[in-house]
């Protein structure tokens, strides 16, 4: 069942979110089960909105993937997170690939 994934980590900054980015090469090679994702910053946290396919997806790509990205920027704490049942998605005609 596809997912809904809320984040928030705090004290995370954007230098590192790119340092992480840059490591973990996700706009390259885009992770299995992955279908979304949106990235900001506020009140000195970044804030993460993504669709997987699945919990597990996640949950996969955060063990084998990100978590060495993470350390290797020097983030530390663990973040929030929150995962809801899809219920419904819309892409905008005419949307694709990564922008900034």
């Amino acid at each position: 069942m596809a997912v809904v994934l809320s984040m928030r980590w705090d004290g995370v900054t954007p230098e590192q979110y790119e340092a992480v980015r840059d490591l973990v090469r996700w706009e390259e090679h885009w992770a299995e089960g992955s279908v979304l994702h949106v990235a900001w910053f506020e009140g000195g946290a970044l804030r993460v909105v993504d669709v997987w396919d699945s919990q597990e997806h996640f949950e996969h790509f955060m063990r084998d993937r990100l978590e060495a990205g993470v350390a290797k920027a020097g983030i530390t704490g663990a973040p929030e997170v929150a995962f809801w049942p899809l219920h419904r998605r819309m892409v905008a005609p005419g949307v694709t690939g990564a922008a900034s």
